[in-house]
């Protein structure tokens, strides 16, 4: 295939992702390597001149392209996956690494950012220039010979095992399940009966097919009467990609299920070590400490001490309303259930069992009234009133089928646009993600504005039966949460690439305008315009909301006190250097302060923790705690200025999105929120929103 006809090197509009071919990815990328070494060469060249504009225009235009096509390719690995693909991302994927660690490492481009006179910039520019000079240095510039040599071969090889870490999560997931008859599933709602009715079918058998994919598992675990139905996907679930899996015939316990493909492989142990291995090594040729000192240099937090004190204190905070919370479960599950022992598995089922007697309703009824269109349209509205935005559905290829397209418009001009991704399938690996498909960028090749586009994918069970899909309330909240990230990189008013947007943003204050978001799923002028009976098209009745709004902090003890375990795993795991190798003792001792349920001792949870082992949070899950401050007392100026009916303010909606949303990476985030607040953030809101301040 030439040049020209290779989708990967169109870079005249949006991706074409559905003429993208496995065979396009090495040829691509000769040209966009060579581009951009090219490119490289040139601005480090003596006698190129020390101007940001002018590398600018060389540099930044052929790496974007680079990044734009390897964007697409890493898209479609994640949420399209087949070994054709995967073979071919696999071995791009070390050249990919190479090029970036080489350009982040180079002392010469360093020497020219150095030598920028900070007066020649505009403040966009000036920020982005401090944020490179750092990066520069957390990409090890300022070493030489075999310490950069390693430094390098490191960045290499956490590529490559990192992607092992999700490969084998991703194919533990596809690859477990189970066919069970109808009478085993007594308690799971019809929608989900459809649903692995349909899966069995699909795959030429009888029955129910049941897999660990979210839409299957979550309901099981919570409506499911079989205790020992429960235990088996427990297990498997709980020890996916692990030394313990049970779909390994050597650990299949006599009632476990039947082993499908799970194997030795797919044991992501080995992975972990490495991973931390290297992290650790990576940060004492920096000369730090430890990775979670690396981490914490591009986050708002100043030192891995203060994060762990912040979730101690937090800890304190939660106990006694987690303990409140167990209490109360083995009550119920002993009076009403005649369970005297609750195992793991059983208590999500405990839990649901306890809220729909307390506040008599399910999330099966719930789910009825939050279908898919109605939903997206009630979303769609509460950001146009308050954003002062328009959303219209536009064509672009994707894909699949079910991905749908959008563009955002303000006065008649494009803002930017979007990807959504909703559906659960196999080959797309599990969880909810925003992701950039290209920044905004006053370009310096054409200096023409280039607009924002984002990807927001989701995995909600598709609709069944010829009606559409329902989500549950934890759904919407999930779709609300990637819309805030996706609206941070498409309502940039920032024309500079490096700090528009999301880029730039301190890891920590990232999930500020997603959990922000959250917060107008409890909101009844905003629900009531998103619902309607999947049978009936009648709106949730507001007596079912008030118990839903009853029964918002229903176990949120319980919750904090998981995400704080989370944390602080993830925090210790990255400081305590060779110790971390034992890290499923690092989990218990972390279990033993912190936690007031232990799993059993044979669940492998850090073996599918995408986030830090394959994502952008080591040493930085503690980021989803310290942000929900921040976006609690953001949302409390929507509450303290909300009009008598609860409709939100729309002039706080504007000075909220010019603070935050438009400004993006182009000052530090302490900056904008005291722009948006007037002060820096308190954790009262937090905790009353969590019910925690009594």
């Amino acid at each position: 295939m030439n040049a020209s006809t290779n989708p990967l090197l169109d870079f005249s509009d949006l991706p074409v992702f559905d003429a993208i071919a496995p065979a396009d990815i090495a040829p691509a990328l000769d040209v966009l390597l060579a581009n951009a070494e090219n490119a490289l060469e040139t601005v480090t060249a003596p006698d190129y001149p020390t101007n940001w504009s002018q590398i600018a225009s060389v540099l930044d235009v052929n790496v974007e392209k680079l990044s734009r096509a390897w964007g697409a390719v890493s898209h479609l690995h994640s949420v399209a996956d087949s070994p054709e693909l995967r073979a071919a991302y696999t071995e791009a994927l070390p050249r990919v690494t190479a090029f970036y660690t080489r350009m982040g490492s180079d002392e010469r481009l360093y020497a020219k950012y150095k030598a920028i006179p900070p007066a020649s910039l505009n403040a966009e520019q000036q920020r982005a220039h401090t944020l490179a000079v750092r990066n520069f240095v957390l990409s090890g510039a300022e070493l030489s010979g075999l310490a950069k040599k390693r430094f390098a071969e490191i960045q290499e090889r956490m590529a490559d095992v990192s992607q092992k870490f999700s490969e084998n999560v991703l194919d533990a997931t596809d690859q477990w399940t189970l066919l069970v008859t109808a009478e085993e599933l007594a308690g799971v709602p019809a929608d989900i009966l459809e649903m692995t009715q349909a899966n069995a079918e699909k795959a030429g058998l009888q029955g129910h097919q049941l897999s660990l994919k979210m839409p299957c598992y979550l309901p099981i675990m919570q409506f499911a009467h079989n205790a020992a139905l429960r235990e088996k996907l427990y297990r498997a679930y709980v020890t996916r990609a692990s030394d313990q899996s049970v779909s390994r015939p050597s650990d299949s316990p006599a009632d476990a299920s039947p082993p499908s493909s799970g194997n030795a492989s797919q044991d992501n142990t080995i992975c972990i070590q490495e991973i931390l291995a290297l992290r650790h090594e990576e940060a004492q040729l920096l000369g730090y400490a430890n990775y979670a000192e690396v981490s914490l240099a591009s986050k708002m937090a100043q030192s891995p001490a203060e994060v762990m004190t912040f979730l101690r204190d937090l800890a304190k905070r939660a106990r006694p309303y987690a303990e409140k919370d167990i209490a109360e479960l083995r009550e119920f599950a002993a009076q009403q259930l005649k369970l005297k022992d609750p195992q793991a598995w059983d208590w999500t089922y405990i839990g649901e069992k306890l809220k729909e007697a307390r506040y008599a309703f399910s999330e099966q009824e719930v789910k009825m009234y939050f279908t898919a269109p109605k939903v997206l349209a009630g979303l769609f509205k509460i950001v146009e009133t308050l954003f002062e935005v328009s959303i219209q559905k536009d064509t672009a290829p994707v894909w699949h089928p079910g991905v749908e397209f959008y563009r955002i418009e303000r006065s008649g001009a494009l803002v930017g646009q979007f990807y959504l991704d909703p559906g659960a399938r196999s080959g797309k690996r599990g969880g909810a993600w925003m992701d950039d498909v290209r920044a905004r960028w006053l370009r310096p090749d054409n200096q023409k504005l280039q607009t924002p586009v984002a990807h927001l994918v989701c995995n909600f069970a598709e609709g069944t039966g010829g009606k559409p899909p329902l989500l549950t309330h934890d759904d919407v909240i999930t779709l609300f949460h990637e819309c805030g990230h996706g609206l941070h990189h498409m309502l940039t008013q920032i024309n500079e690439r490096d700090v528009s947007g999301i880029s730039g943003v301190e890891w920590d204050a990232v999930e500020l305008p997603s959990q922000f978001m959250e917060n107008f799923c409890w909101e009844w002028s905003v629900l009531r315009h998103m619902t309607a009976h999947v049978d009936t098209g009648e709106p949730l009745p507001r007596e079912l909301f008030d118990k839903m709004l009853a029964a918002k902090n229903f176990q949120s003890g319980l919750q904090t006190l998981r995400q704080i375990e989370f944390s602080l795993f993830d925090m210790r795991l990255h400081c305590e250097g060779e110790k971390a190798q034992n890290f499923m003792h690092i989990l218990q001792d972390v279990r033993n302060e912190v936690s007031v349920l232990q799993p059993p001792a044979w669940s492998r949870t850090p073996h599918t923790f995408s986030h830090i082992f394959a994502g952008g949070y080591a040493a930085g899950y503690y980021s989803y705690k310290w942000a929900e401050v921040l976006s609690a007392d953001a949302y409390a100026a929507f509450e303290e200025t909300a009009a008598p009916d609860g409709s939100p303010n729309v002039e706080t909606g504007r000075k909220y999105r010019k603070a935050i949303l438009e400004a993006g990476g182009s000052r530090t985030a302490m900056e904008s929120f005291k722009d948006f607040r007037g002060r820096e953030p308190q954790l009262d809101a937090l905790l009353r929103h969590q019910g925690m301040n009594g």
